[in-house]
């Protein structure tokens, strides 16, 4: 063995070392900060930490629809946040405005589970429509115009937004009541109970439809390889207009859930929570609808940790705390918590 290899080879054993000794002391930091804020509080740590994977529910539900298109045809689509936020705006229209559900009553419940479903199917032909029209003419373009053209599209989604409810922040009673119950001194919000009586079986749901089901199976055939999947007798466009459908009905109960939990709608509503909802994906490695989940509850509960407990660094530091988190992470695990590296043929 020559000096060369033996010299690289020490300098590899010494970079494992740092890389792990650094990934040690980070997590002391953070095991310690958490330790102290609940032995200084248990049950308001608990009450903090519940309130934070309530929005990690949200936005899990938004990054199904970023993983699941990504997944299928490596589209990052920006316009998924404000369809998103017209989903919110759409079933605050028809609940409030036009159905006049505005309490908490056996018929308005039947009224709220009727918006759930109209939503969701709104934002699936939305969203298959924004394929057909945007994106399919695209799929053999560089990457870079697709992803300009879903920039594109969500400006117009804004707009849409904009002239469908104004500029301004507008406010909606709810349905789901607004308040809570107690539990050993823990205070758990109705409306948490909600987005996860949704959350989890829209997420198996979506887990059996790609694993269990002949369309689902069709899904996976696209993403591993379009042209070997048309010669078997896949119809690629309806297989990825499917995929497109299921991502937009995610978008639209994710935006009946916001406007019911926060019960306030705006037109820029989805740049902000579309931005976490990626990254949320990109966190529990993208394409993987369990790592979806896993990165909205994380960066939810690091939402609600650092705002809400009172060693912390407050919640104007809030998007600099969740982002530097995720630099970390790309650094130390560039495929996220749960996706796969890969290497890209040539």
């Amino acid at each position: 063995m020559t000096s060369t290899a033996i010299g690289v080879r020490k300098r590899i054993q010494i970079n494992t070392i740092l890389v792990r000794l650094s990934i040690f002391l980070i997590g002391l930091g953070v095991f310690s900060w958490l330790g102290v804020n609940l032995v200084r509080g248990p049950a308001d740590f608990v009450t903090v930490a519940i309130q934070g994977l309530n929005n990690g529910a949200l936005y899990a539900l938004i990054a199904l629809g970023y993983t699941l298109v990504y997944g299928i045809i490596e589209l990052i689509n920006f316009a998924h946040g404000d369809l998103f936020m017209l989903g919110a705006v759409f079933s605050a229209s028809l609940l409030s405005e036009r159905l006049h559900a505005v309490t908490s009553t056996p018929a308005n419940w039947g009224l709220l589970i009727m918006t759930l479903i109209l939503a969701m199917a709104f934002c699936a032909a939305l969203n298959v429509s924004i394929e057909r029209v945007a994106y399919r003419r695209l799929r053999e373009a560089p990457k870079l115009a697709p992803l300009i053209t879903a920039v594109g599209m969500s400006f117009i989604l804004q707009f849409v937004g904009l002239h469908w409810v104004g500029s301004a922040p507008k406010n909606f009673n709810t349905v789901i009541p607004t308040t809570s119950m107690n539990v050993a001194g823990v205070t758990i919000r109705y409306s948490t109970l909600m987005i996860f009586a949704l959350t989890i079986p829209l997420l198996l749901l979506m887990v059996f439809v790609v694993n269990k089901t002949r369309q689902g199976k069709a899904m996976r055939a696209v993403a591993q390889d379009k042209d070997a999947a048309r010669l078997m007798g896949v119809n690629v466009n309806k297989t990825i207009s499917f995929t497109f459908a299921l991502g937009g009905a995610m978008a639209g109960a994710a935006g009946l859930m916001y406007e019911q939990t926060v019960g306030t709608v705006s037109y820029n509503l989805g740049f902000q929570l579309g931005l976490i909802a990626f990254t949320s994906a990109v966190m529990g490695g993208i394409g993987n609808l369990y790592g979806a989940v896993l990165g909205g509850l994380l960066i939810g509960l690091i939402q609600g940790l650092n705002d809400g407990l009172p060693i912390g660094l407050g919640q104007r530091w809030s998007q600099s705390v969740v982002f530097g988190i995720l630099i970390l992470l790309m650094v130390y695990r560039p495929a996220g918590l749960l996706g796969k590296a890969t290497t890209e043929k040539v």
